[in-house]
């Protein structure tokens, strides 16, 4: 007998919905470690674990606990992006909703989507990944004592608070970029990448960073597509009958983290990376648009990203231009 478990995450609480033979059973557990065990012993007590798949929600810290935990217990875990479990909930005519009704709706989207098994980031990803992840952070933080502090009326103790505020999160970013370098280079296969995507003019250590952080495996896109829609970057048209054709757009379905760290390095390549600055000045002079041209060179340096990690080579422009 298949079971198929959703669980409805938040802070404090797990709310769980089991599908079997046809009938549901719901229950729920705290979102804490002694909440994790209740959970195994739960479901022990009804299914073999390889008889069970479990899917829920990627919501970040409150969902990471619960799923390596169950990772480590043998089952199939399933961790879905939360706008394909809205799409279905949708697509299924809910009309409601409370957490069980969510967990009921997580487990009917397991049964009947058959998600991919989810497998935890390696240590070394995880931890880059928290650093990069806390990196962006401490830039809002900075961004808001900035704009706090160039109010016209600020009163003296108010004033001074907010400098120093600035001057240490000024010093927490330079360490935490220092760390995201030095991470790259104290493990072998971040280094391999790092070192071979250096080379395409554009990229930084930090960018690098992120990429690799918010991106699993670079390596596992087999087509830079693949990356591209990842990213949220691939057109999306919009066009019914003969009476609607919508301007072409990017679909945004994708991660914004990624979007948001491609978008200066686009503009570096424009000046740096001769063949993407040909590339741009090429759709210049067709009358693109600015914004357009730097999501254009936002797509080409992901395809380039791909292409320097399949081939093992570092960028060379003169082969990109004889291409």
């Amino acid at each position: 007998m298949q079971g198929y478990v959703g669980i409805d995450v938040s802070k404090e609480r797990l709310d769980v919905m089991l599908l079997r033979d046809g009938q549901r059973e719901a229950q729920h557990f705290t979102n804490t470690s002694t909440g994790f065990a209740k959970l195994h012993s739960w479901l022990g007590r009804r299914l073999t674990v390889e008889a069970v798949q479990v899917c829920l929600e990627a919501t970040g810290q409150y969902s990471q606990g619960v799923a390596d935990f169950l990772f480590e217990q043998g089952y199939w875990v399933s961790l879905v992006n939360p706008s394909r479990i809205s799409a279905y909930g949708r697509s299924q005519l809910s009309r409601n909703k409370t957490d069980q009704l969510d967990a009921a709706l997580i487990a009917d989207f397991c049964r009947t989507q058959q998600p991919p098994r989810w497998t935890p980031l390696p240590p070394e990803v995880r931890h880059l990944q928290a650093l990069v992840r806390h990196l962006e952070d401490l830039t809002s933080a900075r961004q808001q004592a900035r704009n706090r502090l160039s109010t016209p009326v600020q009163t003296d103790p108010v004033h001074d608070h907010l400098q120093a505020q600035l001057t240490l999160l000024d010093q927490q970013l330079a360490q935490t970029k220092q760390a995201i370098a030095d991470w790259l280079d104290q493990h072998p296969d971040l280094k391999v990448q790092k070192d071979l995507l250096i080379s395409i003019p554009g990229l930084s250590d930090l960018t690098i960073g992120k990429l690799l952080a918010e991106c699993r495996d670079l390596r596992s896109f087999r087509d830079p597509r693949q990356l591209v829609a990842f990213a949220g970057l691939n057109p999306r048209h919009h066009v019914s009958g003969l009476s609607i054709h919508k301007k072409t757009a990017i679909s945004r379905t994708g991660s914004l983290s990624l979007r948001a760290a491609l978008y200066m390095p686009a503009l570096v390549a424009m000046q740096h990376n001769p063949p993407l600055r040909d590339f741009a000045n090429r759709l210049r002079l067709r009358g693109v648009s600015g914004k357009a041209i730097v999501v254009a060179v936002m797509r080409k340096l992901l395809h380039l990203v791909v292409g320097v990690l399949k081939s093992g080579q570092p960028f060379d422009p003169n082969w990109l231009a004889r291409a």
